[in-house]
């Protein structure tokens, strides 16, 4: 493989990933794709590990991860056994945090990486998630404004087949769905009373795309269809290496996960991909006589201002619906659970509830006797300002499996976010109280609030007490799953990581286009965003040259 010199060289398989590839591949380069972990087929989702949890808090299956080697893992909010397979081994792939600020790293290392794990919901984001400091005087604007972005976000949810409706939410845009969603009654009685009561919020359906029977994601289907696309699994990359001048990118070194042998590849641009923290691990190991703090990090902010969104979690009931039912939007698959739900947008501009906080949840989809009141959930997630001193750093007294420094992870909320935190709970709990629900639990990084009967009240007593014992460590920074920041683009190299087409200042042939180029943390899934501005990207590379 050293012999051949590629178009390009693509770092990570997942969203940001499989999109340059296409993009790249559609554009008429070679394509070499550098995945860390194995590549996965029909049997990693067979349909037998489809098994009802033993409870509702499934804390025996945590259990079982954890002995295993996935006590990080195994603390994310809906960790199933049936996805283990789809994350890390913690003892293989450790990191540090300060000791008094913890934060989990849920994440995944195979053909199409967290794509087969995530939530699959894609959302737009709006001009009050990129124009930040415009809006509230703090952190930076991005160097792109939704307007610019709105027609790659036409490109990806075209070429993904959403599921979703036109809801003509300001805070919301609609996008381009090839699938109408539906809600089940509670959800739509919800939607009524929230709408009826407050003006200016919104229920909306998800918008999502549906699990993929063919199970290796689209866009890297159609890059490998074009015979243009070579994949290499179990690489993990440890450097990017640079010319003589350190100008120009020209491969990258990787250790092979299975033999332990290193070998060196070589490309004319290179995009960067693997994921915030890991992207920004792999500049920061970098260094070089040329780049002696990381690769692209003349301005000194390579690894600060990371974020990941503030996140709640709620459970509980809704009076005025009974039992529950199946969304048949889209086709039943045999090992993901029917996708779908409400989305709570920003609230409008007209509320007095107003904050940079949004829910997404599920009302009467559990199932429920039908005499029963209708279940709900949902999760917060809140907008977190980007601090300097929450950084991304190697930790040199650290290795991972393979020899590599492991980053050492600070990710601290500061009094806006403690003040954010307490309103997005707050406006939560009111609501769901003043339209008939009733919940039993509120919990964030800032605690546990019990109400009424209690956190999961038909479980077993050591259940419960496992689930009080172990909260904060589940629900601290990193729950919301959705890190952003560590190498931010903008418009000025003294600030900044990337230009404002992702490419690094200084070493323009090579793009970061994960979330790590992330200025903002947003309120919304990150993951329709990254796939919009790696298309973007990629695009602009081929045409600069």
């Amino acid at each position: 493989m050293s012999q051949t010199t590629y178009d390009a060289l693509v770092i990570g398989s997942g969203a940001a990933g499989s999109f340059a590839a296409k993009e790249l591949t559609a554009q008429g380069l070679s394509v070499l794709l550098l995945e860390a972990g194995p590549a996965v087929s029909q049997k990693d989702f067979d349909p037998a590990r489809k098994k009802q949890p033993a409870s509702s808090i499934n804390i025996w299956e945590r259990a079982r991860a954890t002995v295993k080697g996935q006590p990080i893992q195994a603390r994310a909010a809906f960790f199933t056994e049936r996805f283990s397979h789809f994350f890390v081994n913690d003892r293989k792939n450790p990191y540090t945090t300060p000791k008094d600020a913890p934060f989990l790293w849920i994440r995944g290392r195979q053909g199409g990486g967290r794509l087969h794990s995530f939530g699959r919901v894609l959302l737009r984001w709006t001009d009050d998630d990129f124009k930040i400091q415009s809006r509230t005087g703090k952190g930076m604007d991005w160097p792109v404004g939704y307007d610019e972005l709105a027609p790659f976000y036409d490109e990806v949810e075209a070429c993904l087949g959403l599921y979703g409706n036109p809801d003509g939410v300001e805070t919301l845009p609609d996008g381009i769905y090839a699938h109408p969603a539906k809600l089940t009654p509670a959800e739509q009685i919800f939607k009524s009373e929230v709408e009826g009561r407050w003006p200016q919020r919104h229920v909306v359906s998800w918008r999502y795309i549906a699990p993929d029977p063919e199970r290796t994601p689209k866009p890297l289907r159609e890059a490998l269809a074009t015979g243009r696309l070579t994949i290499r699994h179990d690489a993990i990359v440890r450097r990017i290496a640079t010319d003589e001048q350190g100008t120009r990118a020209t491969g990258a070194e990787f250790i092979d996960r299975v033999t332990g042998k290193v070998e060196t590849v070589r490309a004319a641009f290179v995009v960067l991909s693997a994921s915030p923290i890991e992207s920004v691990r792999l500049l920061l190991n970098s260094a070089s006589a040329r780049h002696p703090e990381g690769l692209g990090n003349s301005s000194g902010a390579l690894g600060r201002y990371f974020m990941d969104q503030l996140p709640c979690l709620a459970f509980g009931s809704f009076s005025k619906a009974k039992g529950w039912a199946v969304d048949d939007s889209a086709p039943t698959d045999p090992f993901y659970n029917p996708s779908g739900g409400i989305f709570v947008p920003r609230f409008g501009a007209g509320d007095a509830g107003r904050g940079d906080f949004d829910y997404q949840g599920s009302i009467g989809r559990a199932p429920t006797p039908d005499s029963e009141p209708a279940r709900l959930a949902f999760f917060g997630f809140g907008r977190m300002l980007p601090y300097a001193d929450n950084r991304i750093t190697l930790n040199a007294r650290r290795k991972d499996a393979w020899g590599i420094p492991v980053p050492h992870i600070r990710c601290v909320m500061g009094e806006e976010e403690h003040a954010l935190l307490r309103q997005q709970e707050e406006a939560l709990v009111e609501m769901v109280r003043d339209v008939g629900g009733d919940l039993e639990f509120i919990g964030s990084p800032i605690g546990l609030r019990e109400m009424g009967r209690g956190a999961f009240p038909d479980a077993d007593p050591f259940s419960r007490l496992m689930f009080r014992k172990w909260f904060r460590k589940t629900m601290c920074m990193g729950a919301a799953i959705h890190e952003t920041g560590g190498a931010r683009m903008g418009d000025d190299p003294r600030n900044s990581v990337l230009n404002p087409y992702n490419q690094l200042w200084g070493v323009p042939n090579v793009i970061v286009t994960d979330a790590s180029a992330f200025p903002g943390s947003g309120i919304a899934g990150t993951t329709l965003t990254v796939m919009a501005l790696t298309v973007r990207a990629c695009r602009r590379l081929v045409h600069q040259h």
